[in-house]
């Protein structure tokens, strides 16, 4: 054991907590740096396999890598030891960061080549992060502050892609610069991580021992069938949603005329990033794991409703293009996050299951990336006529009002479903 690990085997809770946020926010931070720079790219002219926008089409490329990346961690992070996981966060990174040269070197249509490899290589990274941070009394502390990560980082690199290309880098070959920008500082915040020592003894009686599943997984989930089924079908629409938002930030903010303002992505997502982090934050204080469960699925319903209600805002101009960003970001990152994060830690800790969180989060992100897909060929092939912000609108309402009904029935499923802490789930 190297001193500095050694170290946090005896540090207090708040200096533990703050070392273990440091190295998660800043690896998974980094990552972003190799996936998102692109979408703050026009990469204008025509999809020549479907016939639809370059910029379309190369995020589909990326997102349909994300998605198979995400089936694939459904079995690999669920099961991977812990030896392995830095060597594989390392050899990702360097993967997805020749992925971006590919895209750098190749003609128009065969830069979605580039973005499949680096999002296949990308996908797996968040379950081999959360596997250092769940199964610990603090995880909702650990995974909320992990979880600003890649809010405040999908805007930060988008902005250093604009700098870089206003500096002379060309389209192009701004992904690929933008990566090798924050290599370095991912090699040592993955150290950083590597260094963090499992979940102590009272840790595992909080919130049950977290095991590889291999053979568990299938009971798991026919285990809570009804309950997944609902909350997988939102996170369907949930993603794509996230994702329409996250990858055409550029094309709303200039038909919303506010896309010249300088760091106009990080002034529109810091606040966001900083509501989750408050909110997520605020569970550690419920110690019941059934009621922090159920407080997890309040919390995505008042993100959705938030999403309903703010667009309807905007729509009757209550409020202006800028805070309309800022609050239905809100609202989507509030429902979002929690998947990612809180709720199956919850679920594994108030049903007292031995395996691991991230399975489950891995089935939920493989069906939601999915959906990404499918929505960004509908919104080109079915819905052409519609500008980009008009279909964001309508569909946000629409989710909004299958997100709350759909939500509400979950939260009472589970409430019934799961036992208080402390008793055997068998």
């Amino acid at each position: 054991m190297n001193p500095l690990r050694k170290r946090l085997t005896t540090a207090s809770g708040p200096l533990f907590a703050f070392y273990a946020i440091f190295a998660s926010f800043c690896a998974y931070f980094c990552m972003y740096a190799f996936r998102k720079p692109f979408a703050a790219g026009s990469f204008e002219g025509e999809f020549g396999l479907l016939g639809i926008d370059l910029k379309t089409g190369l995020v589909i490329s990326q997102i349909l890598g994300y998605a198979i990346s995400k089936y694939i961690g459904i079995k690999v992070c669920s099961e991977i030891t812990p030896g392995r996981r830095a060597i594989m966060l390392v050899g990702l990174i360097l993967w997805a960061e020749g992925a971006l040269v590919i895209v750098g070197v190749a003609p128009g249509s065969w830069k979605a080549l580039g973005l499949v490899l680096n999002g296949l290589s990308l996908g797996m990274i968040w379950g081999l992060v959360v596997w250092y941070l769940e199964g610990r009394r603090t995880s909702e502390l650990l995974l909320a502050g992990l979880s600003c990560s890649y809010i405040i980082a999908s805007a930060v690199v988008k902005d250093v892609g604009l700098w870089l290309m206003d500096m002379g880098v060309s389209e192009s070959w701004m992904p690929a610069a933008t990566g090798g920008c924050f290599l370095a500082p991912y090699l040592v915040s993955v150290w950083l991580l590597n260094q963090l020592p499992p979940p102590d003894e009272k840790d595992v009686e909080a919130r049950v021992e977290r095991e590889p599943m291999g053979g568990k997984r299938l009971a798991f989930l026919s285990k809570f069938a009804f309950g997944l089924t609902l909350l997988f079908v939102f996170y369907f629409f949930l993603t794509a949603h996230r994702d329409f938002r996250d990858n055409y930030g550029k094309e709303l903010l200039t038909e919303l005329n506010i896309i010249d303002q300088e760091q106009i992505f990080t002034r529109i997502d810091t606040p966001i990033a900083l509501g989750v982090l408050v909110m997520l934050a605020a569970l550690i204080l419920v110690k019941d794991n059934r009621k922090g469960l159920v407080g997890a699925l309040v919390i995505i319903i008042a993100g959705t409703a938030l999403m309903g209600i703010s667009t309807l805002m905007f729509r009757h101009e209550m409020i202006d293009g800028f805070w309309w960003m800022v609050l239905v970001g809100l609202g989507t990152y509030l429902a979002y996050v929690p998947f990612g994060s809180v709720v199956f830690e919850r679920m594994i800790a108030s049903t007292r299951t031995v395996g691991t969180a991230v399975f489950a989060i891995y089935v939920a992100d493989a069906l939601g990336y999915t959906g990404s897909v499918g929505m960004q060929i509908y919104k080109d092939l079915g819905q052409s006529e519609s500008s980009r912000l008009d279909f964001f609108m309508d569909f946000t309402i629409y989710l909004s009002g299958l997100g709350v009904v759909t939500l509400v029935i979950a939260s009472i499923y589970f409430w019934v479903r799961c036992r208080p802490a402390g008793k055997s789930s068998g």
